[in-house]
């Protein structure tokens, strides 16, 4: 693998030359609101395969053949809990849940009410005993370098212990933020209680935002956030690394930040 450049800075000056200074002058917020007024916008998505793959699947400039690549490396924007429920198992389609909630707190549709005293929200309501029948999940809003829009990965029940491991990780060493760094996200293949092989989400610190980074993403990060509040529930996100058959054990805490 090539060796990792830093961002630099044009001798004598303060320009940023990082692949992130092309969103410095963007309004997010303006450029939604006057170019995509009234069209049905949604963010590309970044898949996380089934069955134990190992490369994720990002949109590249043919929409019928995504890029396979085993790593790749991204800010995050902002990130929030959601739950996703069908009474009936997802079969496909376009099928919306018939409960969901986007801040992991209310659900909406049939339950709903609060997330924390729902009977679907509890281990051992899953497929065969096993698991939750209502699926953690967390969104990520995701910027690489020399692009202007989020990317959304959904990551799965069984990614969420290793995302929370590495959030930890961040704030525990100079109180850092997931939106100060560049991520680095790759996969591994793991196993649930019940043999069942999946991918896994693994996370690591590619390099830290240089000051000047910080305060464009910053801005960055502040308008993605309440953008994502229009944002709905994508079809597939419920399924993206085949989630449905692939909890932790009933004994394994899930943190949720």
């Amino acid at each position: 693998m090539a060796a990792r450049k830093e961002p630099d800075k044009m001798q004598g000056t303060d320009v940023v030359t990082s692949g992130f200074a092309v969103i410095t002058d963007v309004n997010f917020s303006k450029m939604m609101a006057d170019e995509f007024a009234g069209l049905d916008i949604s963010f590309d998505r970044i898949k996380i395969p089934a069955g134990g793959g190992l490369s994720y699947e990002i949109p590249g400039d043919d929409p019928d053949a995504p890029d396979a690549v085993k790593e790749f490396s991204a800010v995050i924007l902002y990130h929030h809990p959601m739950f996703v429920y069908y009474r009936d198992k997802y079969t496909g389609g376009n099928a919306p849940p018939d409960c969901s909630s986007f801040d992991g707190e209310t659900g909406e549709g049939d339950p709903a009410g609060m997330c924390s005293k729902c009977e679907y929200n509890e281990f051992g309501t899953g497929d065969n005993g096993v698991g939750k029948a209502c699926k953690a999940r967390r969104r990520l809003y995701l910027l690489r370098e020399g692009e202007l829009f989020p990317m959304i990965l959904s990551l799965p029940t069984g990614s969420l212990k290793p995302f929370s491991a590495y959030l930890m990780r961040l704030f525990g060493k100079g109180g850092r933020l997931s939106s100060e760094v560049v991520t680095r996200f790759s996969l591994k293949r793991a196993t649930n209680s019940t043999g069942v092989v999946y991918s896994q989400g693994q996370f690591a610190v590619d390099r830290a935002l240089t000051p000047e980074e910080k305060a464009i993403i910053g801005r960055m990060a502040d308008q993605v956030k309440v953008y994502s509040r229009s944002v709905g529930f994508m079809f597939n996100e419920a399924v993206d690394g085949d989630a449905a058959a692939r909890e932790p054990a009933e004994d394994e805490d899930i943190p949720l930040f």
